[in-house]
Formats: C-alpha cells, sequence, structure tokens
C-alpha cells in the first residue's frame, strides 16, 4: 500500500448477502421480490397497508433462517477479530449475516429486520418470527404499535453522525457489493476520498461511482473480499500498528 493505513471503513451492500441467498434490493425490472418499493418500504405505505408490509417483512424474516453467511461475511469477522487498528463496518443490509459470522464493530444504517420498533412508547428491541397487527410491545404491552425496526425511504438512517466521523478519520474506505446508486452511502466514499483515504471497490461490476475509487476489484464478494483481507492483515503483521 502507497499510505499507512491504520484506521478503515467499511460499506457493504445487497451484494455480499446475494451469495448467500437473499435477494438485491431492486431487481432489473424495478421490483423487490415482486412488489414496488413504494408499497413496501416508505412510511406511507405502511400508514396505507400495514398488513402487507408486515407480510413482507415476515416472510424476507423467515428467510434469514434459511440462509447462512458466506466467505465474504466470515473474512470481514477475521478482520474485526484481528485487525489492530481502527475498523468500522457499515452495512445498508437489515440481515443479520454479518453478526451470524462474528462482526462486531458494526453499524446497521438501514435498520434490522430481527428488530421490532414500538411507535406507542418508542422502544427497539429483538424479534424473530412473524410480526402482525396485534403483535405486543414487550416494553409497554400495548397491541398494534410495531413495525420493523427498518429504516424506510424518506427516513433518516440510523447513526450517521458517528458513521461521518468516522469517514472523516479513515486512512482506508471499502464498498463491497454496493450499487452506487442510494444516498447517502453513495456519498461516503467521496466523503472518506476527500479527506485523504485511499478507496476501494469491490463489486460484481463497477458501480455507479467507481469513479471515485483508487481500486476496482471486480469479482464475487466472497472471493475477492477474503483475497484483500488476507492482503490487509499480512500488510498489518509487516509494518505492526500501534495500538
Amino acid at each position: 500500500m502507497n499510505q499507512e493505513v491504520t484506521r478503515i471503513v467499511v460499506l457493504t451492500g445487497a451484494g455480499i448477502s446475494a451469495e448467500s441467498g437473499l435477494a438485491t434490493f431492486r431487481g432489473d425490472d424495478g421490483l423487490w421480490e415482486g412488489h414496488r418499493v413504494e408499497d413496501v418500504a416508505t412510511p406511507e405505505a405502511f400508514a396505507r397497508d400495514p398488513g402487507l408490509v408486515h407480510q413482507f417483512y415476515n416472510a424476507r424474516r423467515a428467510k434469514l433462517e434459511e440462509v447462512k453467511p458466506n466467505a465474504a461475511h466470515l473474512a470481514l469477522a477475521r478482520l474485526d477479530a484481528e485487525w489492530p487498528g481502527e475498523l468500522l463496518v457499515v452495512t445498508q443490509n437489515v440481515d443479520d449475516l454479518h453478526e451470524r459470522a462474528g462482526s462486531k464493530r458494526l453499524i446497521h444504517m438501514h435498520g434490522e429486520n430481527k428488530k421490532a420498533w414500538c411507535l406507542r412508547c418508542d422502544e427497539r428491541f429483538a424479534w424473530t418470527g412473524a410480526m402482525g397487527l396485534d403483535a405486543e410491545c414487550r416494553a409497554c404491552g400495548t397491541a398494534g404499535g410495531l413495525r420493523p425496526d427498518i429504516v424506510w425511504f424518506g427516513e433518516m438512517p440510523y447513526e450517521m453522525e458517528r458513521i461521518e466521523d468516522a469517514l472523516r478519520e479513515c486512512d482506508l474506505f471499502a464498498s463491497i457489493g454496493t450499487s452506487g446508486a442510494v444516498y447517502p452511502a453513495a456519498g461516503f466514499v467521496q466523503t472518506a476520498r476527500y479527506c485523504g483515504a485511499m478507496t476501494v471497490e469491490m463489486n460484481l461490476e463497477p458501480s455507479q461511482g467507481s469513479i471515485f475509487f483508487d481500486e476496482v476489484r471486480i469479482g464475487p464478494a466472497s472471493d475477492v473480499v477474503p483475497t484483500w483481507v488476507e492482503e490487509l492483515l499480512q500488510s498489518a503483521q509487516s509494518s505492526p500498528i500501534s495500538r
């Protein structure tokens, strides 16, 4: 590497989980699992037809029981465990594959499908199984106020201040399996690059923001991410990082 790396930010998108068998956010036809995004991923959709929205996310939640982390998730968990410097993995995904692989230095900027949010008392808590119109809040005990703890279109992603701070301070920014089309995540590379970080993209094909990356590695995440992680850890061994 051309400069010393001690602080890393990794952004992951739908492409990393697609190899585990989870559908990417939008297909070529503009639909997500046969639904218009506007019908299942906006506050207005939930207000209009909460039953449909619950049904959609219940199916996504059930699907998580059929899949497992792939080599890319496991490689990032290895980086989390072995990297001696600072690391933050920011995922746009609402699945739990990073956690199941072992990642701990992790932010779900778009929320988590295995969490519920009570609109009555504002509590958030773990949730497995189906969620419906009559589901009861485990905090306040009322029914009918739960929704998936997921950031929908028109809502503010979680922990943006912490993410922006990490982007401004990192030496290396990596983007894995993202389209580069959805903001604010699509702009992360520009923030990191402007602040002096090296930037690398790993994807099946160049994203819409590929021009902002110093390096682009094309291929399945399960192939390119383990190789990249091995290179990083080897570089840390040859040039030990001071804590």
